[in-house]
């Protein structure tokens, strides 16, 4: 994140670029990644086009940054549902965490790796490559968590690691998708609830 907070020397920036990327981000998140035009990012940043050329690069740069930056902020909660001590309360932690990041008040609905790479064109190829790479490194840090459960017992003998994840996963993206189309917090969290409803006991 360095790299979006360098100005040349002796020419001050003269914006936030932490607060032109969040921007960035929440216009990516609503819009995806071909439906955000550089009109709409930069308006929404308060900036040039040059000076969102020189900030952060091209539009795919800046969206590389963008996803970072939701990777740090509104996704945190798969490195803190990741920690936590059980692969219960693992699964738990990732789909409420899935529930309340699709929700949050004055963002937009959905996440940002689903919705970015949606109905995406052969101009958004690498944004909807990046996202996919991005989701399937997040079902192998479940699946690599998960298979030390089963190691430590946490799970019973012939559990298999990389479907619970898989299954995880797939519940974590259909409840982006429905966020997306305005289904409630409390609904989906319901959602959440049911899929655990038959985790396998240790």
């Amino acid at each position: 994140m360095d790299d979006t907070r360098r100005s040349p020397i002796g020419r001050p920036r003269g914006f936030d670029a932490d607060q032109a990327l969040e921007r960035a981000m929440r216009v990516f998140w609503e819009q995806g990644y071909e439906g955000a035009s550089l009109a709409d990012l930069t308006a929404a940043m308060g900036i040039t086009k040059t000076s969102m050329y020189a900030a952060f690069g091209n539009k795919e740069e800046l969206f590389r940054k963008a996803v970072k930056r939701y990777e740090e902020g509104p996704a945190a909660y798969v490195a803190c549902a990741l920690a936590k001590p059980t692969a219960r309360e693992v699964a738990t932690a990732f789909l409420t965490g899935s529930v309340t990041a699709s929700t949050l008040p004055d963002s937009p609905a959905g996440c940002l790796s689903v919705q970015g790479s949606l109905a995406a064109g052969e101009t958004g190829r690498t944004a909807r490559e990046l996202l996919t790479d991005w989701r399937n490194h997040g079902r192998a840090l479940l699946r690599d968590r998960f298979q030390r459960a089963l190691d430590d017992g946490d799970l019973p003998a012939g559990s298999d690691p990389a479907l619970i994840a898989r299954y995880v996963m797939t519940i974590a993206n259909g409840i982006a998708v429905q966020a997306a189309g305005g289904t409630t917090r409390d609904e989906l969290q319901e959602v959440a609830t049911a899929a655990l409803r038959h985790w396998p006991p240790a």
